[in-house]
């Protein structure tokens, strides 16, 4: 079953959607005649997915704020959204056996779907299964990571981070690992012990830098030891 949107609700139920799930948003309006015969299609093929898509319906004289983010000229106008991204798309009415193909298109294959259940499991055999599959995956490498540092085993943990870039996820877990322990109210000392070698030793930066990471944003004496790190540095 197809999902109103509006230009209020476009950010739930599209964008933020469709990082769980291939979204597809069909445009159209009460007065066009194409459009009628298009959506009962889309939403038999989609329907028979059994939720792997989801379909979302603007009208677009209702909502001209999704329609001008598509850049729409004509009507029906349909787009495919993974992950935030259009990924595709097509406009005007079609036949039922290319709306299936477009359909089809955007189901997860064998290989992400045990993809998926590998890292759905959560295990340390799971996450490195998970690799021989994709040796970039960033949610393998994170969760065996947290796996490693949880036994001790932080250079392995940090050997596994370098092999992909850097995120906050990634600077998170890294940190985690060179520091060994839990940030506290104690950190004050420590960072305003390091704060005077900063400068000449890259380790004590390091540390300095790591036990900022662990605090986070959210702790209000983060941003106040950056400002001073800069200062120190700079």
């Amino acid at each position: 079953m197809a999902i109103d949107v509006t230009d209020a609700t476009f950010q739930t139920e599209v964008i933020d959607r469709s990082h769980q799930v291939p979204v597809i948003i069909d445009l159209w309006a009460p007065w066009c005649g194409p459009c009628r015969t298009l959506g009962p299609i889309i939403e038999k093929v989609v329907d028979a997915t059994a939720g792997k898509v989801v379909l979302v319906k603007v009208d677009t004289d209702q909502n001209p704020a999704i329609s001008q983010a598509f850049e729409v000229q004509s009507i029906p106008a349909v787009f495919a959204m993974k992950d935030g991204k259009v990924v595709d798309g097509f406009i005007g009415a079609q036949p039922e056996h290319m709306v299936q193909q477009f359909v089809d298109g955007l189901l997860p294959t064998e290989g992400e779907l045990t993809l998926a259940s590998l890292l759905t499991e959560g295990t340390e055999g799971s996450f490195r299964a998970a690799l021989e599959i994709e040796p970039g995956n960033e949610d393998a490498i994170v969760g065996l990571a947290e796996l490693l540092i949880a036994r001790g085993e932080n250079e392995q943990a940090l050997q596994f981070l370098a092999r992909i870039p850097d995120t906050e996820r990634t600077r998170h877990t890294a940190a985690k690992a060179r520091v060994h322990i839990t940030p506290d109210d104690d950190n004050d000392a420590i960072l305003t012990a390091l704060l005077d070698q900063v400068k000449t030793d890259e380790d004590a930066r390091q540390q300095f830098v790591d036990l900022l990471e662990l605090m986070g944003p959210l702790d209000p004496r983060t941003a106040s030891y950056r400002k001073q790190l800069t200062a120190r540095l700079f």
